[in-house]
């Protein structure tokens, strides 16, 4: 197909934008080969390499995520795409500096008519400090609703409350009535510990809302906890996303949450319920606290793997669609039934190998797409999105060529695709192109049916947000039908050894999310106009001025 054969195929299937089930006939046949080219066993290929004990979880900065980071660079290689890392190589090393946690030197006590000293694990947890080898604060102890301030919404947690030179209870999560994107971004932790620190707070207390402690259980957390920490520093050698000013924090039960409340105006119950009503108020509470933590650190490093497809039209070719998908998972930590290799086969080697099959589907295609692809496996998603945030901030291409990211993370094959998910697809122009694809595929779009999970900022798209590139993440699922079997994968299989290899693999359905990709990124990459953030959105005032 020639470039402007392609064109006139995505004119066409904009055209049809009022009438998606149209959709399904509109595409070309260099389209439809490369769709047939997206085969259920080159992906399983992948996922069994990717999610093998040999790679030992890919954990960040571990000998299995260098064989891993390899392994793409070979299919890159193999496929004809260009390197696109740093000085020619297929990498862009990321710096990062580690923490691992010293528990014997941690503490928390609460400090009242009857101190108590509190057990770490049982009755709250610590994650590694990145930013200060050791810490030991100790003050009074004030309730700030969910630690956000929002003006542009009238909404302010810490109107009334005077946080400075305090340890601040805050809820995790952020206001119900928040649109659920928005509400995502003020869950986000270091969106609250900036908001917290320039308020003057100097420790963080942490309750988990009854949403959240249905989501993942405490024994569950205790696993997450127990892992080292990691962060790429910035020019002024400190931790990216860090706010220093927060001495310390921890995540305390609910047995250690009511105590906090004790003696309050309000008991836990009731600003619980005041939270569900849009209620929320912050106020002080007749407690002080000890924070104590100590962490080791050292410097580790870390690639993101980056391969380009260039584009064949000379006015747009310099503009970038990005491809995403994290290729680390949690290595190796605490066994669970025997098992203490984290292979994380959903959580994200699905993404990788639709990764790769779809560069391959380009690469064997007759023609290029108008603009450049850029194939990126990034590194440290799950230590915070710290691959993706470092690219952003340190493109191997500069980042105003970049005009879209579409993730790919954590496809859970527990039954049929049949409905998709386009979380962000409201804050842009992609919502058409993610409506197209669906269309094609007989896929249904659908509302989040979870937007508790604030899942628009728990994976690499939000790095590209933050820096102003209208961004889109589609998750996948068999509709209502499956619910449970996916909230049961929840529950038993993520973030644990058990998302391996011995779980049932239904290849065809990721075949087919594959494949809805392909065709987004083909979108995307051959319509005339560049993606842009819609007029007034929230992300686009915040971040999108470029």
């Amino acid at each position: 197909m020639t470039g402007l054969a392609r064109l006139a195929t995505c004119a066409a299937w904009l055209a049809v934008a009022a009438a998606p089930a149209m959709a399904q006939g509109v595409y070309g046949a260099d389209v439809r080969r490369a769709l047939e080219s997206v085969r259920p066993a080159a992906l399983e290929a992948h996922l069994r390499f990717l999610a093998d004990d040999l790679m030992e979880g890919r954990g960040t900065g571990t000998r299995g995520y260098a064989l891993a980071a390899r392994y793409v660079e070979a299919q890159f290689q193999r496929l004809g795409l260009e390197p696109a890392g740093e000085r020619g190589t297929w990498e862009q090393a990321v710096p990062l500096q580690r923490a691992v946690l010293l528990p014997e030197r941690c503490g928390l006590t609460l400090i009242g008519e009857r101190s108590r000293e509190l057990t770490m694990g049982r009755d709250f947890l610590m994650a590694p400090d990145v930013y200060r080898p050791q810490s030991d604060v100790t003050a009074d102890v004030v309730f700030v609703g969910y630690g956000v301030s929002a003006p542009e919404l009238g909404y302010d947690d810490l109107a009334g409350v005077d946080p400075r030179g305090k340890i601040v209870a805050v809820f995790s999560g952020a206001p119900a009535q928040f649109a659920h994107t928005v509400r995502a971004h003020y869950s986000n932790g270091r969106v609250k510990d900036a908001n917290l620190a320039a308020h003057g707070a100097i420790g963080v207390l942490t309750i988990r809302t009854p949403v959240d402690e249905r989501r993942s259980s405490w024994a569950r957390l205790t696993l997450q906890y127990g892992l080292p920490s990691m962060r790429w520093l910035d020019a002024r050698g400190i931790p990216d996303g860090v706010a220093p000013e927060i001495q310390c924090s921890a995540t305390v039960d609910r047995a250690t949450a009511e105590a906090l409340f004790q003696g309050a105006e309000r008991s836990l119950a009731e600003t619980f319920a005041a939270a569900e009503q849009g209620k929320l108020r912050g106020f002080p509470l007749r407690v002080k606290a000890r924070m104590r933590r100590a962490s080791r650190h050292d410097a580790v490093a870390s690639p993101n793997v980056a391969g380009l497809w260039r584009g064949s039209d000379r006015q747009l070719e310099s503009e970038v669609v990005v491809l995403s998908a994290h290729l680390d998972h949690l290595g190796i930590g605490p066994p669970v039934n025997g098992d203490s290799v984290y292979n994380g086969a959903f959580d994200n080697a699905t993404g990788v190998a639709c990764l790769i099959e779809i560069a391959a589907a380009f690469a064997h295609a007759e023609s290029r797409p108008r603009r450049s692809l850029l194939f990126l496996a990034v590194t440290g998603e799950e230590k915070g999105l710290q691959g993706s945030s470092y690219f952003v901030r340190h493109p191997t291409l500069a980042v105003d060529r970049l005009v879209a990211d579409l993730n790919l993370d954590m496809y859970v094959m527990v039954g049929p695709l049949r409905e998709v998910v386009a979380h962000g697809a409201e804050h842009s122009t992609l919502s058409s192109i993610a409506n197209l694809a669906a269309a094609r595929m007989g896929l249904r779009v659908v509302s989040d049916p979870d937007p508790e999970q604030v899942v628009f900022v728990r994976s690499d798209q939000y790095s590209f947000v933050r820096v102003g590139v209208p961004s889109l993440y589609v998750t996948g699922s068999s509709g209502a039908a499956g619910q449970a079997a996916r909230q049961a994968w929840s529950h038993d299989r993520y973030h644990s050894p058990q998302d391996d290899l011995d779980q049932p693999l239904d290849m065809e359905s990721l075949a087919r999310f594959a494949r809805l990709h392909y065709l987004m990124v083909d979108l995307a990459a051959n319509q005339p106009a560049r993606p842009q953030w819609n007029a007034n959105d929230f992300f686009g005032e915040r971040y999108g001025r470029r």
